[in-house]
């Protein structure tokens, strides 16, 4: 499974933006697809996850109210809508996904990881 994600950029605190990762190879018949971050300095901590039908999804508290996590089978894509953009969300975003059922956060059990995109945001 090859992840590919883009979307990322530079903004002004408060703007919005929208990272989307798309996937290609060996698909599930269950998956979920999960978005993580890493900030200089910082371990990589969870942001948000998708179960693969779209019907379950779970945050980070640091994100709840402000970023959307979605999926659109038919693309093979996974979508992050993220809104009020603070300059502490700045960090690299990588997708990940990992067979099963369970929204985990734990980074250790997603299988496949995209290449990260850049998200800066300035004060």
């Amino acid at each position: 499974v090859q992840l590919q994600a883009s979307g990322g950029g530079l903004v002004q605190a408060g703007g919005s933006l929208r990272l989307s990762c798309t996937t290609s190879g060996r698909t599930f018949s269950t998956y979920v697809a999960g978005w993580f971050r890493q900030a200089p300095g910082k371990e990589r901590e969870f942001v948000a996850a998708i179960s693969w039908s779209g019907g379950s999804t779970r945050y980070a508290d640091s994100v709840k109210g402000r970023f959307t996590i979605s999926i659109d089978n038919a693309k093979n894509t996974v979508y992050l809508q993220m809104n009020s953009l603070k300059p502490d969300d700045t960090a690299v975003y990588y997708c990940a996904v990992r067979r099963g059922f369970t929204l985990v956060t734990n980074t250790g059990t997603y299988d496949y990881w995209g290449q990260g995109t850049q998200v800066t945001v300035s004060s």
